[in-house]
């Protein structure tokens, strides 16, 4: 059994996966409550399944771009379950776990998460061989910057207000708006990916493993 956390973002989210089907699952948006609120629900969803740390086989934890604190928040308590169950850290990117979600409606795809003071992290993906890959390293963007690098039909998610929705939705013809419900960053996908890398035995180094973080 494997635990996800992500806390890149006011939007949080804890499940449990086994390889076959996902256990348990919950995504709440935070007041900046990361630090009382992660581990609790840890507890619980490990309670909901009659389950405890010591059955953990690993942990994915998403580790950015995001928020300065939450990205630390859950890294934390990733960190420190890993060490106590004795068990191996996946470090997954915040963008990767959108993408991962997202259905091949165009060649081109662009996930957004908050970055603070109106700003958006920007990750670039092309579909490749019938999947999502990165296409160049994510960047910090207004909203209109972006809505301005729009210029080919594109998918656009992740996490965006009203008026950005409204913003590049008129860009029509070259943008493709996912639906609030596809933009939500689902702890369920962090945990196939990590469960994927855990089966190729690709897992991080819980000393080392860092947030990203743009600038």
């Amino acid at each position: 059994m494997l635990l996800a956390i992500d806390t890149s973002t006011r939007s949080v989210g804890v499940a449990l996966y086994d390889g076959v089907q996902v256990l348990s699952e919950m995504v709440w948006f935070s007041n900046n409550y990361h630090t009382v609120e992660l581990a609790p629900v840890v507890a619980l969803v490990l309670e909901r399944v009659g389950q405890d740390s010591s059955e953990l086989k690993g942990i994915a934890v998403a580790i950015g771009p995001g928020s300065f604190t939450g990205l630390r928040v859950g890294l934390a308590v990733a960190k420190g379950i890993c060490l106590a169950a004795h068990v191996p850290l996946i470090g997954i990117p915040s963008l990767d776990i959108l993408a991962a979600a997202q259905p091949m409606q165009a060649q081109k795809m662009v996930v957004t998460l908050r970055a603070g003071r109106g700003r958006l992290a920007v990750g670039w993906y092309q579909a490749v061989d019938g999947e999502w890959q990165p296409a160049k390293d994510p960047e910090i963007l207004t909203p209109h910057a972006l809505s301005h690098r729009l210029n080919e039909p594109t998918l656009v998610c992740g996490e965006l207000t009203g008026e950005e929705r409204r913003m590049l939705g008129r860009k029509w013809v070259n943008v493709i708006l996912a639906s609030p419900a596809q933009c939500l960053r689902r702890p369920s996908y962090l945990a196939e990916l990590g469960w994927q890398l855990l089966q190729a035995g690709k897992v991080d180094d819980p000393v080392t493993l860092a947030p990203i973080y743009l600038q």
